[in-house]
């Protein structure tokens, strides 16, 4: 490869880390603002009810996915699920309240199935990551190994 090809890639490469730095912070940023209205919210309230206390769990979830694809530069899909997981409960708590026709009814047991499908696929992902390995482990590996021959030279 040439220098100005080198120089190309890495500059893209270094554009490419700033991209995701800076949406990782404005995400992150937005996550937090939405967290704290949201709280601020419910103090004025003066009680949280579930459903506010689901959706907080929601942006606690978001910002532990951001703060895993910071340090790891990994998203891993578990996390993706657990949010959708908790906002099928949520959405449960909420409507159980409204059921009144037929319609809702099989709103609640279809969002009650993929519940179990969401948690069965969540099941089945942890077996394959421990049998075989999940990528975001071999990227802090990476990292350490790029550590550790740092420090040893």
């Amino acid at each position: 490869m040439s220098k100005i090809t080198h120089k190309i890639q890495s500059t893209g490469d270094m554009m490419v880390d700033m991209f995701h730095y800076l949406a990782l912070f404005v995400i992150g940023g937005t996550i937090v603002w939405s967290a704290i209205y949201e709280y601020i919210q419910i103090m004025s309230e003066g009680h949280a009810k579930l459903k506010d206390i689901l959706l907080l769990f929601i942006y606690l979830e978001l910002g532990a996915m951001i703060g895993i694809y910071f340090k790891t530069h990994r998203l891993p899909v578990q996390f993706l699920i657990y949010i959708a997981i908790t906002a099928l409960s949520r959405h449960l708590v909420i409507d159980v309240q409204k059921v009144s026709t037929d319609f809702h009814l099989y709103l609640l047991l279809s969002i009650s199935a993929s519940i179990v499908i969401l948690s069965l696929s969540v099941l089945i992902l942890t077996y394959n990551g421990r049998k075989f390995g999940r990528p975001e482990d071999d990227a802090l590996d990476d990292n350490n190994t790029n550590e550790s021959l740092t420090d040893n030279q």
